[in-house]
């Protein structure tokens, strides 16, 4: 087990030798934003196929995706904090001779620079970081301190896989601002070894766990998947267009378009999690009341 757990993270220390962004160099911060093209594709906008989204001019459309691209960026920023800390604390007693230490102090560096480059990208399309709200940043206080084995890289894993998911897909889409795709194609290309890493880790701990053990990790997971993906979207970006921030929360919540989004995003990381036990008894109601499942 020690030995495979060596082995993976050798390979994922060798391919973030070979394949490692440093986004001062390799982003042009400065090219001008395109008047046309969207910040997100269009369809993933929360308000997509809804009466306020016909309501919107396309001037207002592609500066809803700007401000939806800035609060999904700025949540990502809040949440690879959390994931440092819990990487920093976990490498705290590890031998850090050992390629699985190295291999997270690497992450650790990863995040740093992904969170920078989040917050350029922000700033560089004049929007506020609105981050995730008072309760997720409560919640996420109480889970970076307690946080540890299957439930802690799963939800690592949520986070990860859902936002991975949207940015394969939008830079892949031409009607999306190029600086945004190059921003998400780093990301895409990094985030699959922190990735790999987790997924290692849920496979290795979830056999040992206990039957109330598994209904712990199980219930901290939920409650995670709960709070990441109601956090991406701050109401308040409604404001941009001129909306009722709460009225169209209500709306995005209930749009059959933004719950597809959303179970589409998530559809890899929850059969993943589904295979590995980590998804059932009452804490898979908080997933389908997410949309997830």
């Amino acid at each position: 087990m020690i030995a495979d757990r060596e082995r993976t993270a050798e390979r994922l220390l060798n391919s973030s030798a070979r394949n490692s962004y440093d986004p001062d160099v390799d982003i042009d911060w400065e090219a001008p934003l395109a008047p046309d093209k969207y910040f997100l594709p269009a369809h993933r906008c929360t308000l997509y196929g809804t009466p306020l989204w016909e309501g919107l001019t396309q001037e207002q459309r592609i500066e809803l995706t700007k401000h939806e691209l800035a609060s999904i960026a700025s949540v990502g920023i809040w949440f690879e904090v959390i994931l440092m800390e819990l990487l920093v604390r976990h490498s705290y007693n590890a031998d850090p001779l050992t390629r699985h230490t190295q291999y997270a102090l690497t992450e650790v560096a990863d995040e740093c620079r992904h969170s920078v480059m989040f917050a350029r990208l922000i700033e560089r399309v004049g929007c506020p970081a609105y981050g995730p709200g008072q309760t997720a940043q409560r919640l996420g206080r109480l889970f970076k301190s307690i946080a540890f084995g299957p439930s802690m890289y799963a939800g690592i894993l949520v986070a990860e896989e859902i936002t991975d998911a949207l940015q394969r897909e939008s830079m892949n889409d031409d009607t999306v601002q190029p600086l945004v795709r190059m921003v998400n194609r780093i990301h895409v290309i990094e985030e699959a070894r922190h990735v790999r890493y987790a997924r290692e880790e849920v496979l290795r701990d979830t056999p040992k766990l206990s039957r109330a053990g598994l209904a712990y990790h199980r219930a901290m997971l939920a409650r995670t998947a709960f709070i990441v993906t109601r956090a991406l979207v701050h109401p308040k970006v409604y404001r941009s267009v001129g909306l009722d921030p709460y009225e169209a929360r209500r709306v995005a919540w209930a749009n059959p378009h933004h719950r597809d989004t959303i179970r589409w995003a998530g559809s890899k990381l929850v059969s993943f999690l589904d295979e590995n036990d980590l998804i059932g008894g009452p804490s898979r109601r908080v997933w389908q009341a997410v949309g997830l499942v």
